[in-house]
């Protein structure tokens, strides 16, 4: 069994550690978290705590396809990451370099349309409502100074 072991396994285009568990390797993958990972184990009846590096080819592959399209199982929309595309209004799940450059073009367009959130991007303060009074503060900040003591 230790021959078939293997300390690298390439899924979606990223190569993960054969030594992790299936749960915790998956999480390796940009735009998939714990949930989206342990629900994938659950709905394609594999072992969470085996490790993956023990995982044969075929069921490596069937697992990357899963990754890819999470939608085709039996995994609920209000997992996955992209609801209601923008441009196309469809739920899609995105992961590794097309997260990247989908969120790029949303903060752009945000930046461009200059809606509140996308000029709160612009400046680098925080876009949520959280309070800026004490916190956020970049450099150098004007607050309170302390008393010189002697």
């Amino acid at each position: 069994m230790e021959e078939d072991f293997k300390h690298m396994v390439r899924i979606a285009r990223k190569d993960v550690n054969g030594n992790k568990t299936i749960v915790n390797a998956l999480t390796d993958i940009k735009g998939v978290g714990k949930a989206l990972s342990s629900a994938i184990c659950t709905t394609m009846d594999f072992d969470p705590n085996q490790k993956i590096g023990y995982l044969p080819d075929e069921e490596v592959l069937r697992l990357e396809e899963a990754v890819k399209n999470p939608k085709n199982d039996i995994i609920p929309e209000w997992m996955l990451n992209r609801r209601n595309d923008y441009e196309t209004g469809q739920t899609t799940h995105l992961i590794e370099s097309d997260l990247v450059m989908c969120l790029r073009d949303d903060l752009n367009r945000m930046k461009k349309t200059r809606s509140y959130k996308g000029r709160r991007h612009e400046v680098g303060l925080p876009v949520r409502g959280q309070r800026t009074k004490s916190t956020f503060r970049k450099g150098s900040s004007v607050g309170v100074r302390r008393r010189r003591r002697g």
